[in-house]
């Protein structure tokens, strides 16, 4: 059925479906109460067809090089594997051995179907984990960042080895979580960043010094950005290779269409920093976890600030833009800071997802 889509409309559909989607739940936040059971049961009904809908629009989406990047480079990967090929372990081993066995079982449309389905799955098990009735709103925020389409179509590789990593955040025995964050790590090695993150977080927890660490990321990126890229690029970060493995949508998209200092980019990312200052930090929001998943975001993005201007830098922002829904959602969920709870969760959403509507669609 999607196949009839023409390629260059795949994804303006999926940005304007996910916009009537947004525009419905912001109405509907400024009609009902967040807790009513009439609102409940309407989130969770919209929400499940939200998530099968996505499965299948990403998953059996036409093989297209073109228009979604390293799909048309992992299928000839797949085909290889299908025809009789050894399997590579130089590096990201655990999704080679995952294209491999899956080529013994499967065909190539299949696979992304499959990975389609890892993907969100994630982004939805993370949600009911910590949110159960208003998972809702937290998945649609995730679907609704920057960077979740072109990592799920594109940067397939780097989209699973984050989804690896929701998934260990979504597990309550730890010895699963260290067991699935080495998997992210094996699916992509990119990976190590958000990992060592969470390890360094789980045993350091001072948020301020986190945050300080943020902020002076910035004026170090604007004084001395090149000495922090060439030391990312000696480490064998700018070589051709890796690069490949680090496409997004956004490589190809609006984050070329200029370089130098992101200031915009910078901005959305400041969003997130921002939520957490102001309900950590201001609003004395007490929650360990919450704590810890914004102690990661920053190290995360303070990390891809002092590379902002390479021209690999984008494969650092996804580290931490894969979070930012999360960071910036989670309180609101959590626990009542306004009267109006309901209409300010809409509004934050909304906004959150006009930014990706704006920069994605209309720039």
């Amino acid at each position: 059925m999607f196949d009839l889509i023409p390629l260059e409309y795949y994804s303006l559909l999926f940005y304007n479906f996910l916009l009537l989607v947004v525009l419905i739940m912001y109405f509907q936040s400024i009609r009902t109460d967040l807790d009513s059971n009439s609102n409940i049961n309407k989130k969770r009904i919209l929400g499940t067809f939200v998530l099968c809908l996505l499965i299948f629009y990403m998953g059996v989406r036409p093989i297209s090089g073109s228009y979604f990047g390293d799909m048309g480079r992992y299928a000839l990967m797949f085909n290889d594997y299908a025809a009789g090929k050894d399997l590579i372990t130089k590096k990201d081993v655990l999704f080679e051995v995952l294209m491999y066995t899956s080529s013994a079982v499967m065909d190539v449309y299949v696979f992304f179907l499959f990975c389609a389905f890892l993907y969100c799955y994630a982004v939805y098990r993370i949600s009911v984990k910590y949110f159960e009735s208003y998972w809702f709103y937290a998945f649609l925020i995730q679907i609704a960042a920057l960077s979740f389409w072109g990592a799920g179509t594109n940067g397939i590789r780097n989209g699973l080895g984050a989804a690896c990593f929701l998934w260990a955040l979504s597990m309550s025995n730890k010895k699963i979580t260290w067991v699935l964050l080495i998997c992210s790590v094996s699916i992509h090695g990119s990976m190590l960043l958000p990992v060592a993150a969470y390890f360094l977080t789980l045993y350091y927890k001072n948020t301020k010094m986190y945050f300080y660490f943020w902020l002076i990321s910035i004026p170090l990126s604007l004084a001395l950005g090149g000495f922090f890229e060439s030391i990312f690029a000696n480490l064998g970060f700018g070589s051709e290779e890796r690069i490949a493995g680090y496409l997004t949508e956004l490589d190809e998209g609006i984050s070329n269409s200029r370089t130098g200092f992101r200031w915009d980019f910078l901005i959305y990312s400041a969003s997130g920093v921002f939520s957490g200052w102001y309900f950590i930090i201001k609003r004395k929001f007490v929650d360990v976890f919450y704590s810890h998943l914004f102690n990661m975001f920053l190290i995360c993005n303070a990390f891809w600030v002092l590379v902002i201007r390479a021209n690999f830098s984008n494969r650092f922002a996804y580290l931490s833009w894969f979070l930012l829904g999360l960071v910036i959602i989670y309180p609101l969920l959590k626990m009542k800071f306004f009267n109006n709870q309901h209409v300010i969760v809409g509004r934050v959403i909304f906004v959150f997802f006009m930014v990706t509507y704006i920069l994605m669609v209309l720039v």
